[in-house]
């Protein structure tokens, strides 16, 4: 299907499950979720998993993408006006009908119209010009601490990378790409019909605007090799498990001058063998003596980074209950809400021995000699 064809059919918001006024970040986060709920690696064998995530994944290399995005709009806003086929009133007056187009689509005229614009994943509505490269999907293991405090790490892949032979160029070392004589560099040639001039992507250069005479023989001109690479990625504090970081242009390199795609860096955290996560907020259970909760009295609280904090239990501190140790969770920083910091959540409980000393014994008997109430029957 024609690229400008499928943006007038498809109502990609709509996939994404946002409303058309969404705002960038409330698209990206609606597209993270369902990415990873059809992904292929999710869903094996799924085969309408894998056709939705593919859909999804089209809908936001367009909406994701401020510059795409407005185009995509104003092909949708255009959208009944050329849909009629025969009707009056283009833009800036422009008149058109079905005979005119001889044998071509609403996608050629349109692609026409907006001066051979790229559609989804970056190509033109030719099939030439400035082409996005694809995402690439890593998958990262991390320890709980980790993923808490933030780490730089590699990534090491194998995908689609810049030549190494020829640095990219996609002409044999030594030479070098030659201007296109069709459009003379441009990567567009124009026709004019009358009092109207449209452009579309030259096909003797496929839009890049130049020629290669002497292809490169690892890349064969393409400019583009399958091979191992290593990528550097700053993992921020507060990751969470699975979540997906977008690195921007760490993909595949783009085709004739178009943009690198992103690298799509899928989290998994291994659980902590003593603390919990909820939110920014730690958890953990810390035992505790009878004589500590009926008393009350000061315990030590271990903290994530190996020290540990003073917690104050009142007397009559009841066995399970939840304390909080203000700032001493996971500390994140966002452009949105700045550096927060979540606290520690800390349940007490008490530890009932196994063996005693007869010491202990006999206070225990005097203990229970000297209990007046029932707890079972009390109300």
């Amino acid at each position: 299907m024609d690229a400008q064809r499928e943006w007038f059919e498809k109502d990609y918001y709509a996939l994404l499950g946002v409303k058309a006024d969404a705002t960038t970040k409330e698209i990206t986060k609606a597209y993270r979720k369902m990415a990873r709920q059809y992904h292929p690696d999710q869903n094996p064998g799924n085969d309408v998993a894998e056709e939705h995530f593919k859909e999804v994944s089209a809908a936001y290399d367009v909406v994701g993408d401020e510059s795409k995005r407005k185009e995509y709009d104003e092909v949708r806003r255009l959208g009944p006006v050329a849909g009629g086929f025969g009707g009056h009133g283009g833009p800036g007056g422009f008149s058109f009908n079905v005979g005119d187009m001889q044998g071509g689509d609403i996608g050629d005229l349109l692609g026409q119209m907006f001066n051979g614009q790229r559609g989804r994943g970056g190509r033109s509505s030719s099939g030439v010009g400035p082409q996005r490269g694809a995402d690439v999907t890593a998958q990262l293991n991390l320890d709980f601490q980790d993923a808490a405090v933030g780490l730089t790490t590699t990534l090491h892949l194998t995908s689609d990378a810049r030549c190494s032979t020829c640095s990219g160029s996609g002409s044999k070392p030594g030479s070098h790409p030659t201007v296109c004589g069709v459009c003379g560099g441009r990567g567009v040639v124009d026709d004019n019909q009358g009092m109207f001039s449209f452009s579309s992507p030259c096909r003797n250069c496929q839009g890049s605007g130049s020629v290669i005479k002497d292809p490169c023989s690892t890349c064969r001109g393409s400019g583009v090799e399958r091979r191992p690479r290593e990528v550097k990625a700053r993992i921020p504090a507060g990751v969470s498990d699975g979540q997906t970081i977008r690195l921007a242009g760490r993909g595949t390199p783009g085709r004739n001058g178009g943009p690198a795609g992103d690298l799509l860096v899928e989290i998994s955290v291994a659980p902590h063998q003593r603390f919990g996560r909820s939110g920014r907020n730690l958890t953990v259970t810390v035992p505790v003596t009878y004589p500590e909760v009926v008393l009350g009295g000061d315990i030590d609280v271990p903290t994530l980074d190996g020290a540990t904090v003073k917690l104050r239990l009142k007397p009559g501190t009841p066995s399970g209950s939840r304390h909080r140790v203000k700032g001493m969770g996971i500390t994140t920083t966002t452009k949105r809400e700045g550096v927060k910091s979540g606290d520690l959540i800390v349940t007490v409980e008490v530890e009932v021995p196994t063996t005693l000393t007869d010491a202990q014994r006999s206070a225990i008997e005097q203990l229970a000699a000297a209990t007046t109430v029932d707890p079972r029957t009390s109300s």
